[in-house]
C-alpha cells in the first residue's frame, strides 16, 4: 500500500487507486476554484495534468486562492501549483500550458486525450468557447458558474445545465450564450441559488499578450469573493469526477 494513498485504499481498496494513476486531468483556469478542484485531484491520487492558466499570483488573491501566500506573489501560477503538487506527490505527471486561453490552442492542447475537464474559466467567451468545445466532441467535463458575490457555501449544488434556474445575470448570460450553440442538457455544472451581492462594481480592462504575440483587451468586473464558496465550488467539482470514475469503476 502506497502510504501517501493509504486512507483512501481503506475506502476503495488498490484496484480503483491503481486506476486514478492511469487517469489525465486538464484543469483550465487556476483561481479560486480551479486550484481546490486541481489540488484535491492530486490528494486523491490522479496521476496526470495538463493545467491551462496565464496569470500571477497577486496579492487580492490570498483571500481565497490556496496557493497565493505573500512568499508566492508575482509568481506564475503554474509553475507554483507544479512545484506544490510534486511535493503531494512525487510520482505525479504534468503538463503546463502557461497561456490565455482563447479557443486558438484548442489543437495543441487537445492532441492528447483527457478523461475529464475542469472549466473554472472566468471569462465568459473563453468559457463557452470551451464548453462548446468539450460538447461537441463529447469530452467529459464539470464547469463552474459563479462563485463570486456569495457568502453561503450551503447554497451550492451540482445539476445538469437543464436543472438551473437562477436569476443570476452572469449564469443567465452564460446559459443563453451555450443554448444558442446547441447546448441545453448533458452538462453537469457546480452553482449557487444565493442571490449574488456586491457593495461596490469595479471595472478593469486588461491588456493580455498571449505567446503567439496577440494581444487582447479584456473588460471585467471585477467580483467580490469571498475564501469559503470558491473552495467549495472546486471540491465540488473534484467531487463529482471521484465519484462518477468510482461509480463507473465498480460497476
Amino acid at each position: 500500500m502506497n502510504e501517501i494513498f493509504s486512507r483512501n485504499e481503506m475506502y476503495w481498496g488498490k484496484d480503483f487507486q491503481d486506476f486514478l494513476k492511469s487517469l489525465n486531468i486538464a484543469v483550465f483556469g487556476l483561481g479560486g476554484v480551479g486550484g481546490y478542484a486541481l489540488e484535491t485531484l492530486c490528494r486523491v491520487g490522479i496521476g496526470n495534468f495538463y493545467i491551462v492558466d496565464f496569470d500571477t499570483v497577486s496579492k487580492t488573491n490570498i483571500n481565497r486562492q490556496i496557493i497565493a501566500l505573500n512568499s508566492t506573489v508575482g509568481q506564475k501560477k503554474t509553475s507554483v501549483f507544479e512545484k506544490r503538487l510534486r511535493d503531494i506527490n512525487p510520482a505525479v505527471n504534468f503538463k503546463i500550458f502557461d497561456d490565455f486561453y482563447d479557443g486558438t490552442q484548442n489543437e495543441e492542447i487537445f492532441s492528447q486525450n483527457f478523461d475529464f475537464v475542469v472549466d473554472a474559466i472566468d471569462t465568459i467567451r473563453a468559457k463557452i468557447t470551451l464548453l462548446k468545445y468539450c460538447c461537441d466532441r463529447k469530452i467529459k467535463l464539470i464547469t463552474s458558474f459563479g462563485a463570486g458575490n456569495r457568502l453561503d457555501a450551503s447554497r451550492l449544488k451540482v445539476s445538469d445545465i437543464s436543472q438551473i434556474n437562477s436569476k443570476c445575470p452572469f449564469m443567465r448570460n452564460v446559459i443563453l450564450r451555450l443554448k444558442k450553440e446547441g447546448i441545453e442538457a448533458n452538462l453537469p455544472v457546480v452553482w449557487s441559488d444565493e442571490k449574488p451581492k456586491i457593495l461596490k462594481k469595479v471595472k478593469n480592462i486588461e491588456k493580455i499578450i498571449k505567446n503567439d504575440g496577440v494581444e487582447i483587451e479584456l473588460t471585467k468586473f471585477t467580483p467580490a469573493s469571498t475564501p469559503v464558496v470558491p473552495a467549495v465550488s472546486g471540491l465540488l467539482c473534484a467531487n463529482f469526477i471521484i465519484n462518477y470514475f468510482y461509480n463507473n469503476f465498480k460497476n
